[in-house]
């Protein structure tokens, strides 16, 4: 059985999940979106206990690594998930975490000068863009500077790439049509979109299809939504399972969604057997390390 490279999870510590439970006033809206997905319960179980309980919890689920993202929207939201949260559970689980940096492309050279910092001597390994949260399409050229820093580092940039249910900011910012014209720009540059799309899941995939350096997480989605007749995730799985084999990535979104019937849904799902590695752990390795 492979063993899972969770790409998008969040440690159970009090900074990071700030942002989940409660929610914060511009996310107030999610609170009734995924009133019936989200098991606080879960999450409770590991507040306040030791972090080796959490780590426990992710052996049984089969999961060896996980991706955990800082935040920075202080300029739109004052809001941080900091850098040094992330890098403190990096440098106590060196083999079991990966950390994403959080930039605020609204403050200019001082975003990108923390950025460099957080990957050279923080010992990040990406950069985290909530695009909604900045109110910033991909391709606004306030980030330009960051996806520069990507490329001369050679770590990888995080897109939030969907819908959102924050009523503080618009859809829009989540089209993925944005990022052709980034990937077009920085065809060097390792860009990994997530959630998957929806209601774009078409405009994604082609995306995605046309540059080899553009992967898609499927992260805070039920994979079983992948099945589902008229959901609009549906080519997720047609394509992953042929010519994106080598560019979906499994994300469980935790404690968004509970973790063990995410996993399970997602072991389920019909993918050939390569393609199956490949979304719980090759693809996310390379898109992540770049190789």
């Amino acid at each position: 059985m492979t063993t899972i490279f969770d790409y998008s999870i969040t440690a159970p510590t009090e900074e990071l999940v700030a942002s989940y439970h409660p929610y914060p006033p511009h996310l107030a809206n999610y609170e009734r979106v995924y009133r019936n997905s989200t098991d606080h319960g879960e999450l409770a179980l590991f507040r306040g206990k030791p972090l080796a309980k959490f780590f426990e919890f992710l052996d049984s689920q089969g999961i060896g690594r996980i991706c955990v993202k800082a935040r920075d929207i202080r300029t739109t939201f004052n809001l941080t998930i900091p850098n040094e949260a992330v890098a403190s559970l990096v440098a106590d689980y060196p083999d079991r975490v990966v950390g994403f940096a959080g930039a605020d492309p609204h403050r200019g050279k001082i975003a990108v000068t923390e950025f460099e910092h957080a990957i050279r001597k923080m010992g990040l390994r990406g950069l985290n863009l909530q695009l909604y949260e900045l109110k910033l399409a991909a391709n606004d050229r306030k980030i330009y500077p960051l996806y520069e820093k990507c490329v001369e580092l050679n770590v990888p940039v995080n897109v939030h790439v969907s819908i959102n249910f924050s009523t503080k900011s618009l859809m829009r910012y989540g089209h993925p049509l944005a990022l052709d014209e980034v990937a077009v720009d920085f065809p060097d540059l390792r860009i990994i979109a997530g959630p998957p799309g929806w209601p774009w899941v078409q405009e994604l995939i082609g995306v995605a299809w046309r540059h080899p350096n553009v992967y898609i997480a499927i992260e805070s989605v039920r994979p079983n939504l992948l099945l589902k007749q008229n959901s609009g995730y549906e080519p997720l799985l047609t394509y992953g399972n042929s010519v994106l084999g080598d560019k979906i990535i499994f994300g469980s979104g935790w404690p968004l969604l509970p973790l063990a019937r995410t996993v399970q849904e997602a072991r389920s799902l019909p993918l050939k057997p390569a393609n199956m590695r490949g979304f719980l752990a090759d693809n996310a390795q390379r898109a992540v390390f770049g190789a």
